[in-house]
Formats: C-alpha cells, sequence, structure tokens
C-alpha cells in the first residue's frame, strides 16, 4: 500500500495549449462521489483550483479555453461540487501551510484517496508526493502520488528555464513548458506512469490513477 503523505522535516496535463490535445479530466477514471451542484453549462465539467496562493487566474483561463466551468475552492464543502480539481504552481510551503490554516488540508487528502481527479502543477506536484526532498521544517503534503519529488531542483529563479515537452500519452504537440523555481521527480513508485521526461532523463511528468503532476507550468 501507499505510503502516508511525508512530514519530512529535510530542507528539501497537462493543459496543452494545442486544441486537439486531449483535456487532463478526459483521461481519469471517476470513483469520487457525484458533485452537489449542477454546472451552469449542460455537459461542461466544473473543474475546481485551490486558490488559496499561486497562478490561479492563469489556470482558470486555460480550463476556460478547454471548456470547462471553473470553481476556485478555499473551503472543504467545496470539493464536494467539483468533478476535479487543479493544484496551481506557486510556493508549497505557503499553500500548504495555508490550507492547514482554512481546514482543507485533510479533507483535500481524503478526497484525492477516495478517487476526485487531480492535476498539480510545479508546486501542485510537490504537493501531490507522498515524499518530500528538501522541504522547509515541518513541510506537508497532500499525498496521491508514490512518488519522491526534490524541491526547486533546477536552482533559484534565475535558473528558470523552458522547454518543449513531449506528452505522448495526450497526443497533440509537444508542450511548451515553463519551469520555474521548478521541482524534479527523482523516484516513483510501482505504479506510476512516467509522462514525460527531458532530454536528461529527468522526470517532469507522471501519473497514478486518478491523480497527475508535473513540474513545469503548461499554463503561462
Amino acid at each position: 500500500s501507499r505510503p502516508p503523505p511525508s512530514t519530512t522535516t529535510r530542507r528539501s496535463s497537462p493543459m496543452s495549449r494545442a486544441g486537439s490535445a486531449t483535456p487532463w479530466w478526459a483521461s481519469m477514471s471517476q470513483t469520487f462521489p457525484h458533485r452537489t451542484a449542477s454546472p451552469s453549462v449542460a455537459g461542461s465539467p466544473r473543474v475546481g483550483i485551490l486558490a488559496l496562493q499561486g497562478d490561479v487566474r492563469e489556470h482558470g483561463r486555460v480550463l476556460r479555453s478547454l471548456g470547462a466551468e471553473v470553481v476556485s475552492i478555499r473551503r472543504p464543502d467545496e470539493l464536494l461540487a467539483v468533478d476535479g480539481l487543479v493544484l496551481p504552481g506557486g510556493e508549497s510551503t505557503v499553500i500548504d501551510k495555508l490550507a492547514r490554516g482554512f481546514g482543507v488540508a485533510e479533507p483535500l487528502s481524503r478526497a484525492i484517496a477516495a478517487g476526485l481527479p487531480v492535476y498539480g502543477t510545479c508546486a501542485g506536484l510537490i504537493l501531490l508526493a507522498d515524499r518530500l526532498e528538501d522541504g522547509i521544517e515541518g513541510q506537508r503534503t497532500f499525498g496521491g502520488l508514490d512518488v519522491t519529488v526534490r524541491r526547486n531542483a533546477f536552482g533559484g529563479q534565475v535558473e528558470s528555464f523552458e522547454a518543449s515537452v513531449a506528452v505522448p500519452t495526450f497526443g497533440g504537440p509537444p508542450v511548451d513548458a515553463a519551469f520555474i523555481r521548478a521541482p524534479l521527480v527523482v523516484s516513483t513508485g510501482p505504479g506510476v506512469e512516467v509522462l514525460a521526461e527531458l532530454d536528461d532523463g529527468g522526470i517532469v511528468a507522471v501519473r497514478q490513477g486518478n491523480a497527475i503532476g508535473t513540474a513545469f507550468h503548461p499554463e503561462v
């Protein structure tokens, strides 16, 4: 069975712009209980974005362009009204602290474990990892991916870069990806599918069951 989310104190989908790419939620099975509210547009998936910190607006813009109805998530009860969830890029330590402060961290972990489709970008990947390297003291994750992730694996802000990343599973052209103080997946469990790697073999996108995580920002 999967280990519990990491509380290590060591310093520790993708949404392609290509119109032909398959939306990330279309490839994921849905076992989470049905939402309690109906979307405003019939047939449109209602996708929540954890709106505590980070590039919430940018994710919302891309999701709407893919036909989703977007809902900001800040309270536990709001998780019941969505078909899927995005954990945006930002500062993982801040999102962790705010999620606990708002009382949404544990309900979110339970929802992911129950099958709520979830996609994490950059900081979102860190928050989905079951194990974390180079985390600050007391940092926690929501869990969901049987991976070990290293924070700021490529260096600081000045080492940020852009790259064209192929994600063959989803079809379409490569994703124009921004790596901004990006993490890296340094190990994976047996149930994890590697979706994308850099030229040097570094793992930057993974999927396991209802969870997808990418080290990069495809939304900017």
